[in-house]
């Protein structure tokens, strides 16, 4: 999919992304510490279930299992020499998984270190580990990527600048926020909603916007989503939250029809993407797709 095409899809309706990835796997039976992104090639079948519940349950844009397929990542279990096979089986699986008429974004997460001065990587080094993996989602059949879960604007806008290497497909980018002391909305390395932005527009994010988040509540979801498209002007936002927050240590998640209430706002108040992360399952994303403008 070229970016025009889908960006005239944005301008004439919001778009309903799916849910959560790991608590479905874990569901599934995927232990602390396992490789999920293995599972494209070892239990191809459970992926394709997961993707085709969230396709049925309503939405368009379907993402791939490959957010830590890259080099550095599959490392940690011994798995780098298989990253191609690895992201190509990803693409594949949701393909068959949610059929031929979803848009497969490609998903890529943090790359698994710290650029300097905190830690040693170079900005070229890291350039280099996302390229290799753009490139094998794109060379797979991704329809666009969505580069997710960041936490500091250089790392985010490397991987823009990788995606968009790969040519003319869709670009997402999105940063996890937590609250922080004096109440405003940080990444984990100290990121402000504004700096966050600021940085992947400058690389030509199509789209921009927050996934996940610490300790957040669906009320402050929707104040960080005001936050966003305060900062974010002409440019696309798009929202994933966690369904709920751990009160007093215990995590309630929210319900399917909390969940949708959060939606309803979030695309009152101009959201042009809206699904579900972390706690998220396929009747979040249903009670969320009743809330979706009807498709022309």
């Amino acid at each position: 999919m070229i970016r025009a095409e889908f960006l005239s899809l944005l301008k004439q309706r919001p778009m309903l992304c799916d849910g959560a990835m790991g608590t479905q796997l874990i569901q599934r039976g995927l232990k602390p510490g396992d490789c999920a992104e293995s599972w494209t090639l070892d239990r191809p079948q459970d992926l394709q279930g997961i993707h085709r519940a969230y396709r049925q349950a309503g939405a368009e844009l379907i993402t791939t299992c490959s957010f830590g397929a890259t080099a550095t990542m599959l490392a940690r279990h011994k798995l780098a020499d298989q990253l191609v096979e690895i992201n190509a089986g990803a693409v594949r699986v949701a393909r068959q998984g949610a059929g031929e008429e979803a848009i497969i974004l490609g998903d890529a997460g943090p790359f698994g270190d710290f650029l300097e001065p905190v830690g040693d990587v170079t900005a070229d080094t890291a350039l280099g580990i996302f390229t290799e993996q753009m490139h094998a989602l794109r060379q797979a059949g991704a329809d666009g990527i969505i580069i997710e879960t960041m936490s500091d604007p250089h790392e985010a806008a490397l991987a823009v600048r990788a995606a968009r290497l790969m040519g003319d497909w869709p670009v997402i980018a999105t940063f996890a926020f937590q609250r922080v002391a004096d109440g405003s909305f940080r990444t984990m390395m100290g990121a402000t909603p504004a700096a966050a932005l600021e940085a992947v527009q400058r690389e030509h994010a199509d789209v921009i916007g927050a996934n996940c988040g610490t300790d957040l509540t669906l009320n402050d979801y929707a104040q960080l989503a005001r936050e966003l498209l305060l900062v974010a002007g002409d440019t696309p936002v798009i929202m994933q939250a966690n369904a709920g927050s751990p009160h007093a240590g215990v995590y309630t998640p929210a319900t399917p029809e909390q969940f949708a209430e959060l939606g309803r706002e979030l695309l009152a108040m101009g959201i042009k993407i809206v699904g579900g992360c972390c706690g998220t399952t396929p009747a979040h994303i249903a009670a969320l797709a009743k809330v979706m403008p009807p498709q022309a």
